[in-house]
């Protein structure tokens, strides 16, 4: 893996998945694709490679890489706010650019490992298994649905091309402020309490999500990339804990003894309870998540600190 295209490479996976290739593979050649849209330049510092601003659906590949072929495209790029309700938008930008970029990588059939979503699973009091139909409940999970569903028709038409979707769940770590209202509850409850505010969370405090670190997720990532074969993954930590928990582990981790206030949740659609079940992942390449709740909201707010 000498050879690397991400896209959406100044954002929060991006970025993270950039400067770990970079300092694990010194030697590969990096390129990062951004339109800076959910993105943010701080996010890049100590990154020696290329990097081209342009959306992604108006690139012209040939003429940004010439000859060169890719060993790998990790596709990152997309409208990552849920709450972000402009339908064309949303599928414009996630599934067309998406579809521009398979009709290149087509050519050489070059691999491509892209962020599915585990919005695409809906509203469930159940593990989610890679199995379970969709029930996307708003345009950006339908449009990681109709990514899932254009992925799988190129690699039922072209069965030796490895098109593999990462199904991310709650996903939290560095790099992640820029992204403001759509970043992490855990970074938002970080931010509330680090200004001497209660942790604010939607009553009863009793939701469930499954919190994956972006270590892992980059990890997560770096093992697809070495698949022989299409599929799509659940990428979470296979634990479901409660806002209740997390605030446990950010006052442990800060030295706070700060009590929740309890606010209406004001969205129509919200998933109370996330899990993944990463059985598939695991016995595919190998995954498995190293960062507990407690661990790695520990390491995050260390590393926060450190940056204010």
């Amino acid at each position: 893996m000498q050879r690397i295209l991400i896209t959406g490479g100044a954002g929060f996976i991006g970025s993270n998945l950039a400067l770990a290739i970079q300092d694990r593979f010194p030697s590969a050649s990096l390129v990062l694709l951004d339109d800076f849209r959910s993105g943010h330049f701080s996010n890049l510092e100590g990154y020696q490679g290329d990097l081209c601003a342009e959306r992604l659906g108006k690139v012209d590949f040939k003429g940004l890489l010439g000859d060169q072929r890719m060993d790998v495209v990790f596709h990152l790029a997309s409208i990552t706010d849920t709450t972000e309700h402009d339908q064309f938008l949303q599928l414009n930008h996630n599934v067309e650019d998406f579809r521009h970029l398979l009709k290149w990588a087509c050519e050489d059939q070059t691999p491509v490992v892209y962020a599915s979503s585990a919005a695409t699973y809906g509203q469930t009091d159940d593990i989610m298994t890679e199995s379970k139909v969709p029930s996307p409940q708003n345009v950006y999970a339908f449009s990681k649905v109709q990514m899932d569903n254009l992925a799988s028709q190129y690699a039922r038409q072209f069965p030796a091309w490895k098109l593999v979707g990462l199904k991310f769940f709650n996903v939290y770590g560095p790099r992640e402020a820029h992204k403001g209202a759509a970043s992490s509850m855990i970074y938002q409850l970080y931010r509330q309490m680090r200004n001497g505010q209660r942790p604010r969370i939607f009553h009863d405090g009793e939701q469930r999500r499954d919190f994956i670190h972006v270590e892992d997720v980059v990890e997560a990532c770096l093992g697809a990339a070495a698949l022989a074969s299409s599929g799509v993954y659940n990428i979470g930590s296979g634990v479901a804990s409660s806002f209740h928990q997390v605030i446990e582990a950010l006052n442990k981790a800060m030295g706070l003894q700060y009590v929740p206030e309890y606010i209406p949740n004001p969205y129509a659609f919200y998933q109370a309870f996330t899990q993944a079940e990463i059985i598939q992942a695991r016995n595919a390449f190998q995954y498995q998540p190293r960062m507990t709740l407690q661990d790695g909201v520990k390491q995050y707010v260390d590393w926060l600190d450190s940056a204010s």
